[in-house]
């Protein structure tokens, strides 16, 4: 018999400790805890209940020696004898999960929820990443590897992180307690993954900060070679006069970006990072304003706030979809983008890139999926949650594809040149320097260049937002008797902390700082992250265990090819991409700037900084627990608390 939750879901029976009779065919309270003594007729449904369930209380008293006395409740008329036994633990856990049960917020619609996870995984990346990855890997042909690499790799891990976040209904860090609490190192792992991205990534939101200010002039600042930043090699391509181009012409968008914004002529490297540029240190300071503002309340503030932020960026790509169509030469971009290269899909490089592409773009692995599913009803079909978000977020890199490349294709055919010559830039120079001059040289540019910097701040905003919501919700769960009425002040310093660890990347040679952040710090971390996960889950919890928490939660149990990839391909995925990159790591180069071979050896002390949290816990964690060797590994890998959940208007505890 199905019953459903109700607004009471959230409230834990209590009341005070006291006697009291049981009759036959009555519910009774004692200590607190509520008891079902059923009729004869009623057995059916009493076993119902029983089957891998206890009713009980979130806090019962204990005896003095920290256990939980046993209350039983006999009817005195009847054979049978009904004994419920309370399994929760006393003292700070179970404080704990008292405080998840009676604050524990959740959206305020269905819809904020799809909005807030589709605006985490559609960000910068899909406009200047994919683009640029599709057409170097044989472009038409790179959407084949690409596709193979979402559906067994990409998608079932995001379909089994929001199931994991929905069903325990805690953050990165406690949620380990209820899954197998030897590798809790992983959430503390993904905080400091969560904070290293928040140190270069909002920065680079200051970039679009900086660009949307300078937009409001009648006149864009990068058209021209008359700026006091400009130097002798500066050479605008759309020139009335007949001008030459030398090989050390300059673009005045390049150095708008490079002498203006960034202002790199002004350091040597990583060894010499120079001062930090005050202009840029104020265009963070406000986006951090913002990001405070949208998050500090919770989910129920944020889920408003991407009503804007998430929806926003897909009427400019439409705008801009359809300016770009309109241009001369945008054919020529279009079959460059999508000329497919057959021959390439026999490089192990193009699958490698397909896997990093669809892994990084739909973002496991970051806390932010089960911090979303956390806030979710019980009952919510995250399944179908994870196949619109992933669907919709591929859909929107292909189609950022034909937005970028139709103004390379009209850029080409301004300058007689071929689109190779012109589509050269990639990352960020993809959008600041070769988009930002082809906005400058189209009718009513200003008004294309708000809106497509406008475009990228929305689509930045909500990755940050949700980045730190995976740290602040992993935070407070971990901690709510200190944290779950201050998350205010909580956030504040989080807030204050990120903008300090921003710092670096606001020097004149901040963006050496970035893309090493960029390169290291992030990818092979979060890999090592989601490929532990994926096998603490399906091997140490139990992928049996772990399709019926699904069952629960949605009615139906998922098919084997969920449990294939969930045991196998999925792991083996991320196994791929990981030993791909450390095997060849990437040769850093921006700008004119070859990093040092010192660098990428800072850059793997990054990355291990935030991965080194797992050994280590796992070490401390056997050293705390009691007994021999081999039980202090079977204590270790076995969940120590149960799993709430509602049924009707009582909780259950799943054993």
């Amino acid at each position: 018999m199905e019953k459903k939750a109700t607004s009471n879901e959230t409230q834990p029976l209590t009341s005070k400790k006291g006697t009291s009779d049981c009759n036959e065919g009555e519910d009774c309270k004692e200590n607190g805890l509520l008891i079902r003594n059923p009729k004869s007729g009623d057995k059916e449904e009493a076993a119902q209940i029983s089957n891998g369930y206890s009713g009980v209380q979130s806090s019962v008293p204990c005896n003095g020696m920290g256990e939980v006395e046993d209350v039983q409740c006999t009817a005195p008329a009847a054979t049978t004898t009904t004994t419920t036994t309370t399994s929760t633990t006393c003292g700070a856990e179970g404080q704990q999960q008292l405080m998840e049960l009676e604050d524990r917020e959740t959206w305020g619609k269905k819809i904020d929820f799809l909005l807030s996870v589709i605006g985490y995984a559609v960000d910068l990346g899909n406009v200047w990443r994919f683009p640029y990855i599709c057409y170097q890997n044989g472009g038409g042909a790179f959407l084949i590897p690409y596709t193979i690499m979402a559906i067994f790799g990409g998608i079932p891990l995001f379909y089994m992180e929001l199931a994991l976040g929905q069903y325990h209904r805690n953050g990165c860090i406690s949620i380990w307690r209820k899954i197998c609490p030897i590798f809790k190192g992983i959430g503390f792992a993904i905080c400091v993954i969560d904070l290293y991205v928040a140190s270069y990534y909002n920065t680079i939101m200051a970039w679009v900060f900086y660009y949307l200010v300078s937009s409001f002039t009648t006149e864009l600042p990068w058209t021209s070679c008359n700026n006091a930043w400009n130097t002798d090699n500066c050479t605008t391509y759309f020139s009335k006069d007949n001008v030459s181009w030398a090989l050390h012409s300059i673009s005045p968008a390049e150095e708008f970006y490079t002498r203006q914004v960034l202002q790199v002529h002004r350091s040597n490297g990583l060894d010499d990072l120079g001062g930090i540029s005050w202009q840029l240190t104020l265009c963070l300071l406000l986006i951090f304003v913002i990001v405070y503002f949208s998050i500090w309340k919770g989910v129920k503030t944020s889920g408003k706030v991407v009503w804007v932020t998430a929806t926003f960026p897909y009427i400019i790509l439409f705008i801009l979809l359809v300016r770009g169509a309109t241009l001369p030469g945008a054919w020529r971009g279009v079959l460059y983008y999508l000329k497919p290269e057959w021959q390439k899909l026999l490089a192990t490089e193009v699958w490698v890139d397909a896997a990093a592409q669809i892994f990084f773009s739909l973002g496991p692995g970051f806390g932010v999926l089960l911090a979303y599913a956390s806030y979710n009803k019980f009952h919510n079909n995250c399944y179908q949650d994870a196949l619109v978000t992933s669907t919709v977020n591929c859909l929107t890199s292909f189609v950022s594809g034909f937005v970028i490349f139709t103004v390379l294709g009209y850029m080409a055919e301004m300058r007689n040149e071929d689109v190779s010559e012109v589509a050269k830039d990639m990352g960020p120079s993809l959008l600041f320097i070769t988009y930002a001059e082809a906005i400058a040289n189209m009718p009513a540019s200003t008004f294309f260049a708000i809106i497509f910097f406008l475009m990228l701040l929305t689509l930045g905003l909500d990755s940050t937002f949700a980045g730190l919501e995976g740290v602040i919700t992993g935070v407070l769960d971990e901690f709510p008797h200190i944290w779950s009425k201050r998350r205010e002040f909580f956030v504040l310093g989080l807030i204050i902390v990120c903008f300090l660890g921003s710092l670096a990347t606001l020097t004149f040679g901040g963006a050496y700082v970035v893309k090493l952040f960029e390169e290291y710090a992030t990818g092979p971390a979060v890999l090592t992250v989601v490929f532990l996960e994926a096998v603490a889950v399906a091997w140490f919890y139990g992928i049996t265990q772990f399709c019926n928490d699904v069952k629960e939660m949605l009615g139906f149990t998922p098919g084997w090819y969920w449990r294939l990839c969930w045991v196998a391909i999925s792991p083996i995925f991320l196994l791929f991409v990981t030993c791909s990159f450390l095997s060849s790591p990437p040769e850093l180069r921006l700008f004119d700037y070859n990093y040092p071979y010192w660098t990428t050896v800072v850059g793997y002390c990054i990355g291990t900084s935030s991965i080194i949290c797992i050994p280590i816990y796992m070490a401390y964690r056997l050293i705390i627990t009691p007994g021999t060797f081999k039980e202090r590994i079977l204590k270790s890998i076995t969940p120590e608390t149960a799993t709430e959940i509602p049924f009707g208007d009582i909780r259950m505890n799943a054993v």
